[in-house]
């Protein structure tokens, strides 16, 4: 089964959740918003992708933290600061199986899935 977690307003989701259907993909949809997010989860994602990669530090969230909380960015203040701002996690984090990937490509998906199933 496809796990997809995000936002559910966020551009990126939106062709994400069209790629699924149109590809005839079930999934469930994880809301960081209304769900949160547990520390665990990032964690184990952090260790099979590393922090850099589910970061997202090109929004308007991570622009928006102040100075003190951008600088000295580390795995530990990273995940802490994700689960406190989940708009800081790259979207959409897709778990199948045991692929996991974050962010949105047609092609890493279609490759990622063709493995996963």
């Amino acid at each position: 089964m496809i796990r997809i977690y995000g936002i559910k307003q966020c551009s990126t989701m939106q062709k994400a959740f069209a790629w699924l259907d149109a590809n005839g993909l079930a999934y469930t949809f994880h809301d960081y918003k209304k769900q949160g997010i547990d520390a665990a989860s990032l964690d184990a994602w952090a260790d099979a992708i590393g922090w850099e990669a589910l970061l997202n530090t090109r929004g308007t969230t991570w622009r928006k933290l102040s100075d003190a909380e951008r600088e000295g960015v580390d795995r530990a203040k990273a995940l802490a600061l994700m689960q406190t701002h989940t708009s800081l996690i790259r979207r959409p984090v897709l778990v199948a199986g045991k692929t996991l990937l974050a962010g949105f490509d047609e092609q890493r998906f279609a490759a990622a899935l063709k493995e996963a199933q």
